[in-house]
């Protein structure tokens, strides 16, 4: 249809003109009319193109819908105790980290870069999705430091209230330890993330805890 309608002369969605072929054989009406349904046909189709480009970052499921509304977007942060002791201000670890739903809304992805004096440097990429068999988040979780690097599934997560939290166990000093990683205090602009460990009775201690804040005019999609 829309050859033809270059066959004719009329402008493509490119804004394209050729010579009409029969020019005497159509009205002034009947070639505006075919202006307007071809201007028509070039909006449906820009229209349409936008809307497969926005169903691809959607959630595929509630459950990352949630998490998604509550974690994607641009973000700064700054810790603010490392090693179960509070930072001096200024020494903890500043940086950036970009949050956003892939895989056709499956999966969360969360890749950053923060340096510090007390913490050193550290980049991270980890991806967070919904088992809908076992009703839990799983993740997947990259870390790299001056000292040390590489990959591991790392725990199950769920929604406590408000409050998102991953469940996992590390060998720390040749003891299995129990560890949970916690989103608080979550906000459309703000969160705070805490990696509490377990000190042997039961109580989870603070060990690194971040404060997270959105970036001021970033395109980050807020759900």
């Amino acid at each position: 249809m829309l050859s033809s309608f270059v066959n004719l002369g009329f402008p493509t969605c490119r804004g394209n003109r050729r010579a009409l072929q029969t020019p005497m054989t159509w009205s002034s009406e009947l070639k505006i009319s075919y202006r307007v349904v071809l201007w028509l046909l070039c909006g449906t189709a820009l229209f349409f193109s936008a809307l497969q480009a926005q169903s691809a970052d959607s959630a595929a499921s509630p459950e990352m819908a949630r998490l998604a509304k509550a974690l994607a977007g641009d973000w700064n942060t700054v810790e603010i105790v490392q090693h179960g002791e509070p930072v001096p201000e200024g020494a903890g670890r500043r940086g950036t980290v970009h949050v956003t739903l892939a895989g056709g809304g499956t999966a969360l992805v969360s890749e950053g870069h923060s340096v510090g004096t007390v913490g050193g440097d550290l980049r991270w990429f980890i991806t967070i999705w919904w088992d809908a068999n076992a009703k839990v988040y799983r993740f997947l979780t990259c870390f790299k430091t001056a000292a040390d690097a590489g990959c591991e599934l790392r725990g199950t997560a769920h929604w406590d209230g408000d409050t998102f939290v991953n469940d996992y166990e590390e060998v720390i000093g040749g003891k299995r330890t129990k560890i949970q990683d916690l989103w608080t205090d979550i906000t459309p602009s703000s969160h705070t993330l805490t990696e509490a460990h377990d000190t042997g009775d039961g109580v989870m201690k603070p060990y690194v805890v971040s404060h997270t804040t959105r970036q001021s005019g970033a395109n980050a999609r807020i759900w």
